[in-house]
């Protein structure tokens, strides 16, 4: 089965995903070999962990990207760490929206329950064709409590728009039995 889609913005193709895996209708996989037709709107162009980030008049630093995360004993609390996003907004992104940063764990549980949303308000001068806009989140005394994969999922206006993978293993120190 192909599935064409032309869709008004990136909701309506986020909507076809949700119904295709809700109705058992391969999900993912099946949009990925789909034509799909898009009008320009909002989009992720970096997310990354790393050691450090920074926004340096509009040029968006990275310093130790990252995707694994080696610990002796569990829990374990790794010391510092940044979440950088760059993300592109059009016109048609124009508004108020809402930024969420979640870390998630393996059974489904949030590990940054408390952490506040960040609001937008997107406007672009009449001489732009679209604002690129960096975002840097720091962290200190990440918890972890087991080895396992987890995901940092960055969600705007309720819709995952990008999602970090983040393994956490069990690294024995040397000369240790593994068990």
């Amino acid at each position: 089965m192909k599935l064409a889609v032309v869709a008004e913005s990136q909701s309506v193709v986020r909507w076809v995903v949700r119904e295709c895996a809700a109705r058992s209708l391969g999900g993912f996989s099946l949009v990925k070999r789909a034509a799909v037709a898009i009008v320009p709107g909002m989009e992720v162009q970096i997310a990354s962990l790393c050691d450090s980030a920074a926004d340096y008049g509009g040029k968006l630093c990275l310093i130790g990207a990252f995707d694994t995360i080696l610990v002796r004993q569990f829990p374990a609390q790794h010391p510092f760490c940044s979440v950088a996003l760059r993300i592109i907004f059009r016109d048609t992104d124009e508004g108020k929206h809402t930024m969420r940063l979640n870390l998630i764990d393996d059974d489904g549980q949030s590990l940054l329950p408390g952490m506040d949303p960040t609001e937008l308000n997107i406007r672009l001068p009449e001489n732009q064709f679209f604002a690129s806009v960096n975002f840097v989140f720091n962290f200190q005394g990440m918890r972890f409590t087991k080895p396992g994969q987890y995901s940092l999922d960055i969600t705007l206006d309720r819709a995952i728009v990008a999602r970090i993978p983040l393994q956490v293993l069990h690294m024995p120190a040397e000369g240790a039995t593994p068990s």
